[in-house]
């Protein structure tokens, strides 16, 4: 698997089939990996592209915590972008790779010709002691990674949100969980406490939401409590959005359904290539 220089790190990548390039971003407990059942899928028509984010091996881990941040991992998917000359792609984000995928087609619209975000938006929310309590609570677990990762990985894959995954598929449930396990404690906690618990607010950005023209398929679990309110506020502030709510799914979306997901996303795809992806009439 490839090292992609980017912004003073290497970036680890994967990369299968031909096409038009589709960039997949993971989620914080997640890697490259987690993209599995969507390249088996989508290999077939697209250019399939999955990195590990910083922090994330076997990308680099740097020691120093000032170098992740949200405003870092932005730059790091337009710095892959960038060198490996793909001038527009199709983005695909997993919860905090949801996040960075919006932001950056928010700032980059000439760069992206559809967007997916998934599972996108916790710790964001209109009540802003619910944003004070997300921040302390990822700052407080970004010392308790450093302290007894196990314990961390332990707490958060037994989440209910994510204990949708072990009913409906034990065997990749597992699979997941020892992917978490095998992730630097290092990055991770640099990653929660610099990335997570710092990120500005999706419900600060109401005007630049309204003003993004990227075709947009917003994807939720019905199950996944901490993003079910924030899409709809994103639904109906991003004119080019449209919303699926996952029926008893958690935040695992990609996974727990990997064929109604991949449905999903490649029908979406179809017809932003198409230009059949309307806008809002009102």
């Amino acid at each position: 698997m490839p090292m992609v220089p980017v912004n003073g790190v290497k970036l680890n990548m994967i990369e299968k089939g031909e096409g038009h390039p589709v960039v997949f971003l993971h989620e914080f407990a997640g890697n490259a990996n987690s993209w599995a059942p969507q390249f088996r899928r989508l290999a077939r028509k697209y250019r399939c592209i999955a990195y590990n984010a910083r922090g994330y091996s076997p990308s680099d881990v740097p020691q120093d915590e000032n170098l992740y941040g949200q405003e870092i991992s932005i730059a790091d998917l337009g710095g892959l972008l960038d060198a490996l000359q793909i001038e527009k792609a199709h983005l695909v984000g997993l919860s905090m790779g949801a996040y960075t995928s919006l932001v950056y087609a928010m700032r980059n619209p000439g760069r992206v010709t559809a967007l997916v975000a998934a599972s996108g938006g916790s710790g964001s929310s209109v009540d802003p002691t619910k944003v004070q309590a997300f921040q302390a609570e990822s700052r407080a677990r970004a010392d308790r990674i450093l302290a007894n990762w196990t314990e961390v990985v332990k707490e958060m894959t037994t989440s209910p949100a994510r204990l949708q995954l072990k009913l409906k598929d034990p065997k990749g449930y597992d699979r997941f969980v020892r992917d978490m396990n095998e992730a630097s404690p290092r990055g991770s906690a640099m990653t929660m406490r610099k990335v997570q618990a710092a990120r500005p607010t999706l419900t600060g950005m109401g005007p630049e939401l309204q003003a993004m023209t990227t075709s947009t398929l917003l994807i939720a679990g019905d199950e996944d409590e901490a993003c079910v309110d924030i899409n709809i506020f994103l639904k109906r502030h991003m004119p080019c959005a449209g919303l699926a709510m996952m029926p008893k799914a958690g935040h695992l979306v990609n996974l727990e359904d990997p064929a109604a997901f991949n449905t999903l996303i490649e029908n979406f795809f179809a017809q932003a290539e198409a230009g059949t992806w309307p806008r809002r009439a009102v």
